[in-house]
């Protein structure tokens, strides 16, 4: 099975987030697809050979681990950004679920907000333990270090410098941060912590 670019995920008219922005980082996700679909191909072909055991294979492997899990993140990320976003009203689950945790709905955003200023390359998450119902902030390097097996993201934003420096330049990721909450499509984040409540994997699209 090969993947494909969702184009219905592809937000557009963002607030603080142009066009061009948008376009520029899609590009790279296409780009995370097209590479995801060649490693396929290409373990495959490996492993008729008889290479599984080669570290050509062990490394193909690898890197299709950061493509793979480049292109999944990058799902949640434009899925869970809308223009003429709202923020999650009182009566919300997720919001009462936060405010539980963190003592407040101001006080977890302002938590995510560090997460996502960490000096590194990556991601901020909000994933779900299943097991307990708990949500936590994450920072997850590259695509794969922090990321916490089995937990469910509820909400994504990308901190790669790909994401901000078209509008903001190098040094802009304080202002990709605010401009990010302020195109959060909570609806679309409420669902996916219903689902990840239930036990259900939250869907990409």
């Amino acid at each position: 099975m090969a993947y494909a670019a969702r184009s219905e995920l592809k937000p557009s008219g963002l607030k603080g987030i142009s066009e061009n922005q948008v376009a520029q980082h899609w590009k790279l996700y296409e780009g995370y697809v097209a590479n995801v679909n060649a490693l396929k191909g290409e373990l495959e072909a490996l492993r008729q050979e008889g290479k599984g055991g080669t570290p050509l294979f062990a490394d193909r492997r690898r890197r299709f681990g950061f493509e793979l899990n480049g292109m999944v993140l990058h799902e949640y990320y434009f899925g869970n950004l809308r223009a003429g976003a709202a923020e999650p009203a009182e009566s919300s689950a997720l919001r009462g679920a936060l405010a539980g945790q963190y003592g407040s709905f101001e006080a977890w955003k302002e938590d995510f907000a560090r997460c996502g200023a960490s000096r590194s390359i990556g991601w901020a998450a909000l994933l779900l333990d299943p097991a307990t119902g708990g949500l936590t902030n994450h920072f997850v390097q590259l695509h794969e270090e922090g990321n916490v097996a089995g937990f469910a993201p509820v909400l994504l934003m990308d901190v790669w410098e790909h994401a901000y420096m078209v509008d903001y330049g190098a040094g802009g990721r304080s202002d990709c941060i605010k401009a990010f909450f302020e195109n959060v499509a909570w609806g679309v984040v409420e669902r996916r912590f219903v689902s990840a409540k239930a036990g259900q994997i939250p869907a990409r699209w």
